[in-house]
């Protein structure tokens, strides 16, 4: 005895769009900008999903920090400048522009956007970054530039990438911008599904044990 696996079906039927004009110009529409946003976020995706899984996996994957650390003389001129500005009562909410540009040169590092924390006895400026660290000491009292970086590792770079930790204004824009796509991108889908629902009878089940089931396993696992 033969069985038929796929039921013939009218045109009507396997077309909706033909049956309904209306409707296939939304579905159209539904469909260009699901392509649109998946395209514009699918490299953000990518990189948030495997990122996602490396930071929950971050005790199992080993890192070892690499340290630099340097010591170069301070010139007198330098160091006289910087104390009276450290003795000052308001110190400046940034190191000159003249020692900017000396310590940029000394240390190939970038202190424009570094916020000095003054002593009588130092200058210590903080430089976070992503995967690493870095700091920069001018000891008054020593006659002393001391600069050190902690490199993390890729790994580490791009979990801070993932978690915006220490990347500016730009890339929190980015993560901004591939979120609203994101969502776009979703609603667009559950539309979609909506559209071809009739046709497919697995897709509200699988829809709903989506949502069922990370709601079920905060609820009885996570206290």
């Amino acid at each position: 005895m033969a069985f038929r696996l796929f039921s013939r079906r009218s045109p009507a039927a396997a077309n909706p769009a033909a049956a309904n004009p209306a409707g296939g110009i939304a579905l159209r529409t539904l469909l260009q900008w699901h392509w649109i946003s998946s395209a514009i976020c699918l490299g953000g995706m990518l990189l948030f999903a495997i990122t996602g899984f490396t930071l929950n996996h971050a005790s199992q994957i080993e890192a070892k920090p690499v340290i630099h650390n340097q010591q170069f003389p301070l010139p007198k001129a330098q160091a006289d400048r910087l104390q009276l500005l450290a003795e000052s009562e308001a110190p400046p909410p940034k190191l000159p522009q003249a020692t900017q540009t000396w310590l940029a040169g000394l240390c190939r590092c970038q202190v424009a956007d570094a916020v000095p924390e003054w002593s009588a006895e130092e200058v210590y400026l903080p430089m976070p970054r992503p995967g690493g660290d870095a700091w920069l000491r001018v000891s008054l009292a020593e006659q002393l530039v001391e600069y050190e970086v902690t490199d993390r590792g890729w790994l580490a770079y791009f979990n801070d990438l993932h978690k915006g930790r220490h990347t500016g204004d730009a890339w929190r824009w980015f993560i901004d911008a591939i979120a609203i796509g994101s969502v776009l991108f979703c609603v667009t889908g559950l539309l979609i599904l909506q559209k071809h629902a009739g046709n497919r009878p697995s897709t509200w089940p699988l829809f709903g044990l989506g949502l069922l089931l990370p709601a079920l396993i905060a609820l009885f696992t996570i206290h």
